[in-house]
């Protein structure tokens, strides 16, 4: 449905579980109401990476320009700082144009940045990350919780145990700095004046459906050229650390590429690997308030009636 020049615009959020058609639907609220989609995910802000991100083609986007999207070389560390900063730019850009700005994608943390401004701390060391990661997925996010419960109490005590994210930032800053961040850091900045107007949609599509399009999209992806194309990024000189290659879709085909692993086993562990992540982003977004739930895959006809719905109840709210 068109709306009215010069109304105060709401800005969906198209959020969930990886594979539960954030992007089908997203086009289809896109195509409704005069709307640019901003991309949303922590993969598909990466150039040359293609097969494993699950970027729409642009022959597939309906005429819906996409932001955000292949701006970055996989060797750069691009941060969720720097992605609210650019997302916050193409928010306004969009907005001056009278079109609507709809989020869409899994990535909690960078929707977080977005409308909770961050603070700046040292330089990421990635090395230092490398190692806490490992930490995260050997013993869980709840270990690096109880790290950080010894090193720095008054940070550990504002955040969850499975806020693995930002206990993560912290546990950075006092192995970089010697000082516990609850010392060091600021007042947080004001969100900005859009902040208020996002409004968070999450697919939760039932979890058996889910898990199996989850793992037929991993055959497909290993079918249609994943391993050749991490083949031939590191042939172009990508190293097999960079953090693009940490994403779930990844990171096992480097292991295999290396010698760690049988194809079958790289497989089998992405498919692990992507369902649990799934479980993760589920979780993350459960946590937060305000959230409205839609038990559909986005490509579903009814999973866009019940978003419209949604969205138009919010906006009778805003206007009024």
């Amino acid at each position: 449905m068109k709306r009215e020049k010069n109304k105060t615009r709401l800005i969906p959020a198209i959020v969930g579980p990886t594979a539960s058609g954030k992007s089908e639907l997203g086009i289809r609220l896109a195509l409704a109401a005069d709307g640019e989609i901003i991309n949303l995910d922590s993969v598909q802000v990466y150039r040359r990476l293609y097969v494993a991100t699950a970027k729409v083609p642009p022959d597939e986007r309906r005429g819906v320009p996409h932001h955000l999207i292949d701006m970055v070389e996989p060797t750069e560390n691009f941060t969720a700082g720097e992605y609210a900063r650019l997302a916050s730019r193409a928010i306004r850009d969009i907005e001056s144009r009278d079109h609507q700005a709809i989020l869409v994608g899994g990535s909690g943390f960078y929707l977080r940045a977005l409308v909770e401004p961050l603070f700046e701390g040292p330089r990421t060391d990635l090395k230092l990350r490398e190692r806490l990661a490992r930490l995260r997925n050997r013993h869980g996010p709840e270990h690096l919780h109880r790290m950080l419960s010894r090193l720095d109490p008054q940070a550990s005590a504002t955040l969850s145990p499975r806020d693995w994210s930002r206990t993560m930032r912290a546990l950075e800053f006092y192995f970089q700095t010697g000082r516990p961040i609850s010392e060091a850091q600021p007042a947080r900045p004001a969100p900005p004046r859009f902040a208020a107007r996002i409004r968070v949609i999450a697919l939760n599509p039932p979890r058996d459906l889910l898990y199996d399009r989850i793992n037929k999209r991993a055959e497909e992806m290993f079918a249609s050229g994943l391993v050749e194309e991490v083949q031939s990024l590191i042939a172009s000189g990508i190293p097999p650390a960079a953090k693009a290659f940490q994403a779930h879709g990844y990171r096992r085909v480097v292991e295999y590429l290396q010698g760690l692993r049988t194809r079958e086993d790289a497989l089998d562990q992405m498919k692990l690997d992507t369902r649990h992540y799934a479980k993760r982003q589920l979780s993350w977004w459960r946590a937060r308030a305000g959230v409205k739930w839609i038990d559909r895959f986005g490509g579903e006809p009814e999973a866009f009636l019940e978003a419209s719905r949604y969205l138009a109840s919010c906006e009778g709210e805003l206007q009024g």
